[in-house]
Order: structure tokens, then C-alpha cells, then sequence
């Protein structure tokens, strides 16, 4: 028990993170708008709506909202960024593993568990 316990804590120890974000940016679309008196104006579109790569869900500009792989977002008329909230842990021995658990957001480095079983050749 006690190796076990001393396991859990050197895998968690040893197991810095790099956080992973990605961002979407959005041009202005341009309108050409010609008036009944022969002029010509340009008018400029922004985004209203961002979309949800993940979700596929549509979140208004000033928003923020966490999707279904655990990743906060914020959507601006300028572009739309997301970022894990669970991180990826590096560097942790090869007895440990990642466990992620999507419904709580949260990542655990724990040791591998062992096989009961075992199988001898002869």
C-alpha cells in the first residue's frame, strides 16, 4: 500500500503542463452598397456569431461558454479563442497514465494499474 501511495504522489509530482489554445480569427466582410442617387458606399460587416468547432453549437460576439472537451471559449467580433481547462500533462514516468474525465473537466496522472493475470510459456 505504501508504494502505491508513494507512486500516486511521484506521478504527480513530476508532471508539469502545457496548455493547448487555439484561436479563429475573422475578417470583416465588405459590402459594396450603391444608393438611388448614383453614389457608392462601402459598409462593413463584423461577425455576430461565433461557432463551436468542437459542439457545433453558435455563441454571440461578448460571449464565453465551456464545450464538451472541456475547453473555455470566447467569442469577439474579431475572433474566437478556446483553451483546455484540463491541460496535458509531460514528463511523468512510465508507470503512470492520464486519466481524463470529460463530465468533471478534471486530469489525473495515477499509476498504472496492474493485470491480476499472468501467463507463463514453457
Amino acid at each position: 500500500m505504501r508504494s502505491v501511495v508513494l507512486g500516486v504522489f511521484l506521478c504527480a509530482v513530476f508532471s508539469p503542463v502545457h496548455p493547448a489554445c487555439f484561436r479563429v480569427e475573422y475578417k470583416p466582410a465588405v459590402r459594396v452598397v450603391k444608393h438611388p442617387n448614383s453614389t457608392v458606399s462601402l459598409e462593413i460587416q463584423s461577425v455576430k456569431f461565433c461557432q463551436d468547432l468542437t459542439d457545433k453549437t453558435w455563441h454571440p460576439v461578448g460571449t464565453t461558454w465551456r464545450n464538451s472537451k472541456c475547453m473555455d471559449c470566447t467569442c469577439s467580433a474579431e475572433l474566437m479563442e478556446c483553451c483546455d481547462v484540463m491541460k496535458n500533462p509531460v514528463n511523468y514516468p512510465d508507470k503512470c497514465t492520464v486519466e481524463r474525465d470529460y463530465t468533471t473537466c478534471t486530469v489525473q496522472v495515477v499509476e498504472k494499474k496492474q493485470c491480476p493475470y499472468s501467463a507463463t510459456g514453457k
